[in-house]
């Protein structure tokens, strides 16, 4: 069975999490993409502590596009250091080979 992962980051609006999600997608490096938000996101950023609203998008991908995945979301992404976090994930055999049939390059 393939390897799966659940791949996140943020972004500050609705509409750039959105295209974040379609860029992966249809450059077939996740199969899907699901948006939440708005979360608020308390952080440091350049000395002091900030609290802002953000978008989560989590992508659906294998572990063999993972790396085209994090290339494309360091490309496409306008924050400096745009959070990418990946996660393992135990899916079904047919959802794992849903996601490797529409990540397949």
């Amino acid at each position: 069975m393939e390897s799966l992962l659940t791949v996140l980051t943020t972004t500050d609006s609705p509409e750039k999490a959105e295209a974040l999600a379609a860029g992966a997608v249809d450059r077939r490096v996740a199969a899907c993409a699901q948006i939440s938000g708005p979360v608020t996101s308390v952080y440091r950023w350049e000395g002091a502590v900030r609290t802002d609203p953000e978008w989560q998008v989590l992508f659906k991908t294998t572990a063999a596009r993972y790396d085209a995945l994090e290339r494309y979301l360091g490309e496409a992404h306008d924050y400096d250091v745009p959070e990418i976090i990946a996660t393992p994930v135990t899916a079904s055999a047919a959802y794992a080979g849903w996601v490797a049939e529409e990540t397949a390059p």
